[in-house]
């Protein structure tokens, strides 16, 4: 099934469903003291490869929304964000927040501290990631001597997100737009980083989507999902080792299963992958918990 093709959103009272993405649902509150506001419901859907999986992860729309909300609750003092309230629809509660309409600034805010993913394959070709000049030598993994900013356009579902210089951001939102997005990126980057490697977790790279409330004071807002598995590359600190790809807190295990002749997928087929084995969708719904405990210290 293609990202063009996700199951319809349930039916909730008091709401208005607006749209339905790889992961999350997202409805308008019709009535009640949040009216007008918006509810954002975390599926367990899970996707690859521009497909989303007939085959869901049990717990892990619960799972990114604890971990969102715990993070949000850490970055406090550096940036607001979009949340609003956690008491939602019972059918939803632990996998759902209503949050403030934003908006959006139409940039992924990427901040990479270590190399890997489509920076490693920008870096092999040219030296450089989203125009930034890198030393020779670095591998697969390797820790970069200071974290950058490394934006990438919104694609439209089911496309890719393409890496971006940072002038072409300036093009599109402005140049104090612009820098105060790469500056905030950086310093929320780097204060997650800290927080990640003090719990022995790596926090390889990771991705921002920020915005501003309309006809408000003008603040920028952190939206969205915040350095969750699926939004960032969690690492195992005392398994990191440059030159090889890393062991990864996310959803890799389907990846590497999908692409394995155990599961018969040609990728190049056009064709969604087949249904995941029991033992794949275990793994991986054990990887997201692991890395969800590990970092809050809060058992699932």
């Amino acid at each position: 099934m293609t990202l063009a093709n996700i199951p319809p959103a349930p039916e909730l009272p008091g709401t208005r469903h607006l749209h339905s993405g790889k992961v999350r649902d997202l409805y308008e509150l019709t009535e009640g003291p949040h009216a007008g506001k918006l509810l954002m419901v975390a599926s367990d859907r899970l996707s690859i490869f521009d497909f989303v999986l007939e085959t869901t992860i049990p717990d892990k729309g619960e799972i990114l929304t604890r971990m969102s909300s715990w993070w949000f609750d850490q970055l406090a003092p550096l940036v607001p964000n979009h949340v609003i309230s956690t008491d939602v629809p019972d059918a939803v509660r632990g996998r759902a927040v209503i949050c403030e309409r934003l908006d959006m600034f139409p940039v992924e805010c990427v901040a990479r501290g270590y190399l890997t993913g489509s920076g490693l394959l920008d870096y092999r070709a040219t030296g450089e990631v989203c125009g930034i000049a890198l030393p020779a030598g670095l591998e697969d993994g390797s820790r970069l001597p200071e974290p950058i900013f490394t934006p990438a356009t919104k694609a439209e579902l089911g496309d890719h997100d393409e890496n971006v210089s940072y002038d072409a951001v300036v093009a599109t939102i402005g140049a104090d737009a612009a820098e105060a997005l790469r500056d905030l990126t950086l310093q929320v980057y780097g204060r997650a980083e800290e927080i990640a490697r003090e719990q022995g977790i790596i926090l390889a790279d990771t991705k921002f989507e920020f915005g501003v409330v309309p006809g408000g004071d003008g603040r920028i807002i952190l939206g969205d999902e915040v350095l969750t598995p699926d939004s960032s590359r969690y690492w195992p600190a005392d398994d990191w080792q440059p030159g090889r790809a890393q062991p990864s807190y996310d959803k890799q295990i389907v990846r590497n299963w999908a692409l394995s002749p155990e599961s018969g997928w040609d990728k190049a087929s056009g064709e969604a992958p087949p249904a995941l084995p029991a033992e794949v969708v275990e793994r991986t719904r054990s990887r997201y918990i692991e890395a969800y405990e590990r970092l809050t210290g809060e058992t699932f």
